[in-house]
């Protein structure tokens, strides 16, 4: 009786790959989560040129 094991190649890239969580999966897709970071991320630019400007 002949049993095969799985193996993986070490310093593939299987092997540092993770897999998101069902919170982060769902937080990709949730729209209203989405509007919020993008109003955030134009706060943060808008912040750094106002800065930049005077």
């Amino acid at each position: 009786m002949k049993t095969t094991t799985d193996k993986t190649v070490p310093y593939s890239n299987i092997s540092f790959g993770t897999e998101p969580t069902k919170l982060v999966r769902f937080m990709r897709v949730f729209f209203p989560y989405q509007i919020y970071n993008f109003f955030k991320l134009n706060l943060k630019v808008m912040m750094i040129v106002v800065r930049g400007h005077s």
